[in-house]
């Protein structure tokens, strides 16, 4: 249950996406561990001026959906590279919405804190995503994880979150159609860079492994540095214990 499968294993499983798998080669392979989804709708008129004009703000029953998503790397590493102990696994939370281009759903992130000083590095150069410093801690005992972020990155909004979560449920797998599938199953990242070009990141993995979750949140300040304000109702929980992940080089968007 805990092997990591390879490459080839992960791309053989690709009925369920909704356009095929990019052409070219893979860049980067990962793991993501303990992953919470927490969702919120919020209405689409408050994230559309924060979305390039060149994608599309996506809606379910008409309302657009704030998503604060912490979880753990592991085995990050470029194609034909060893992991590199100390760099390739460490925690990361990201606060994100969705949004497409060219039929092709994918996620927009407003912002991606980790607790690796040289991967906030490489991702801002290479990927052009607002990745930022954090001092972190993921820590799992039986089923639960207690996990802490608080930004430390200089010159940048703060942001804290302190919370314990873990699965409440069997697992099970979306359908097409439903909320979970439109929140969860979206095969590319948007991304823009300092001149507003939008590119997209591609990744590839099998069908997400959703369980139900419950969660206590002591610190959630997540949202301030968009100047969004969080609906006073309970987030939409999902959790998974462990996703293999393959990703390509971004490509500019063609206008």
């Amino acid at each position: 249950m805990n092997r990591t499968p390879g490459a080839r294993e992960i791309l053989n499983h690709s009925d369920h996406r909704a356009y095929p798998t990019p052409d070219g080669p893979w860049v980067l392979s990962m793991s993501w561990h303990d992953l919470l989804f927490m969702h919120w709708p919020v209405p689409a008129q408050e994230l559309r001026p924060l979305i390039p004009p060149a994608l599309h703000l996506d809606t379910f029953d008409g309302r657009a959906w704030l998503g604060v998503v912490p979880f753990r790397m592991s085995g990050v590493r470029p194609r034909f590279l060893p992991a590199v102990p100390g760099l390739s696994g460490f925690p990361e939370l990201n606060l994100r919405t969705y949004v497409s281009a060219g039929g092709k759903p994918g996620i927009w992130f407003f912002s991606l804190d980790a607790h690796n000083p040289v991967a906030v590095r490489l991702a801002r150069a290479t990927f052009h995503l607002p990745y930022f410093d954090a001092r972190m801690s993921s820590r799992k005992e039986n089923d639960e994880i207690s996990y802490r972020s608080v930004r430390t990155h200089r010159g940048a909004p703060p942001a804290e979150f302190v919370a314990r979560y873990r699965p409440a449920g069997e697992p099970f797998e979306s359908r097409p159609g439903t909320l979970e599938n439109f929140l969860t199953e979206r095969y590319c990242l948007y991304a823009a860079d300092g001149r507003g070009n939008v590119r997209r990141g591609d990744i590839h993995h099998r069908l997400w492994p959703l369980r139900p979750a419950e969660a206590e949140v002591e610190t959630l300040g997540m949202t301030g540095q968009i100047g969004v304000a969080l609906p006073d109702t309970p987030p939409l929980l999902h959790f998974s214990d462990k996703l293999d992940v393959l990703a390509w080089a971004p490509r500019r968007l063609e206008t």
